[in-house]
């Protein structure tokens, strides 16, 4: 009998148990990137915004004309009283030659009535007139005492308009900016210039409509101007607007300067406002370290073991995102190492090395586990 075949079969089952019976090779450490959650404090945003005064005036003629000259440029220092622009006064003038004439006649018939009420009042008083003739005489000064009066009011009104087409500074400033030309015929009220006035200064800024119930007047901030950085200025929120801007949906926001910045500042530039805002005591990770879960705030994050060197993904309770991190309301400590970074490659249990930023091993080799006999 031959046997070979037999004895080669044998050999091939005997070898094919030996390999099912051999351990799987351990699975390879992979490096992670790891931090410790931050407490993170009030935050702090910075606002561009715009050095403006405080008293900001927008000047305009109370009649209207022709623009006859501009006796001042934007950027120029102004005094209070100072003529800035001149209307065409010819109208003016003859209105209030017209009205003078009017005043004067209706002065010569108050002097009239004035004498004919004497004549009849001594007239009556003797009897030679009736009482009637003296009442007549009576009305009469009155309604010649009104025409007199309102020919007056009339000739101040005329004298008034003429002077308003001259336009001078109502205070000390600085003119902000100028909307008309020589030449130009302007209305009533139409704007000419701008005045900056001596004194405060502050910085326009816009605040947004998502985070406007953290700001209030009177909260403490920081001014930066661009062309001096590193250097801050202490201010506070002087108004805020009561409602939003239609297209930009910002709330338009004055922040007052302290008294020591107005020096350094100068109408115009550009700033920015620093404002801190929220609580501090929460801790946060960065927004990469965050796993998805079922709602926006139940959520996971992958935390390292540091006995073992495993991964755990814990789950957490999360705050409002911000622009870079995320407050962690619970489920997290201080100590944990928290993987910033690639945890949709990872998986439960799987073995890791925690490195940091310097791609430097943060946590001890876990101790390889004994082999059973």
């Amino acid at each position: 009998m031959n046997i070979a075949p037999w004895i080669g079969g044998s050999l091939l089952v005997a070898l094919l148990a030996a390999c099912g019976k051999s351990e799987p090779a351990p699975a390879h450490a992979v490096p992670v990137l790891v931090v410790h959650p931050q407490d993170s404090g009030q935050a702090i945003t910075a606002y561009p915004g715009e050095i403006r005064a405080r008293e900001e005036t927008v000047l305009s003629f109370r009649v209207g004309g022709n623009l006859l000259r501009r006796e001042v440029n934007a950027g120029e220092r102004v005094r209070k009283g100072q003529l800035l622009a001149e209307l065409d006064v010819a109208d003016y003038a003859l209105q209030a030659r017209a009205a003078q004439a009017q005043y004067a006649a209706a002065e010569a018939d108050l002097v009239r009535a004035r004498d004919e009420h004497r004549r009849y009042t001594a007239l009556a008083a003797q009897q030679l007139v009736s009482r009637s003739a003296l009442d007549a005489q009576t009305a009469a000064l009155k309604a010649a005492q009104g025409q007199a009066d309102a020919a007056r009011s009339n000739l101040d009104v005329a004298r008034n308009q003429a002077a308003y087409a001259q336009l001078r500074a109502p205070a000390d400033g600085v003119i902000a900016s100028r909307q008309a030309e020589a030449g130009q015929v302007v209305a009533a009220g139409q704007a000419i210039y701008t005045l900056a006035a001596d004194g405060a200064r502050e910085v326009a800024i816009a605040l947004p409509e998502s985070g406007i119930r953290e700001f209030a007047v009177g909260q403490a901030v920081e001014v930066e101007l661009w062309n001096r950085p590193g250097k801050r200025w202490p201010g506070t929120i002087r108004e805020i607007a009561p409602a939003a801007d239609a297209q930009a949906r910002t709330y338009a926001t004055r922040v007052s300067l302290a008294a020591e910045a107005l020096d350094a500042v100068e109408l115009g530039q550009s700033a920015r406002v620093y404002v801190a805002h929220g609580k501090g005591g929460a801790l946060s990770v960065p927004l990469a370290a965050v796993q998805p879960g079922r709602t926006r705030q139940q959520a996971g994050v992958w935390v390292v073991d540091p006995a073992k060197g495993t991964l755990h993904l814990r789950q957490v309770t999360l705050g409002a995102y911000g622009a870079e991190r995320v407050p962690v309301l619970s489920g997290l400590a201080a100590g944990d190492w928290v993987v910033a970074a690639g945890g949709h490659l990872l998986r439960e249990g799987q073995p890791v090395t925690a490195v940091d930023r310097a791609n430097k091993p943060v946590l001890a080799a876990p101790a390889p586990a004994r082999k059973e006999d």
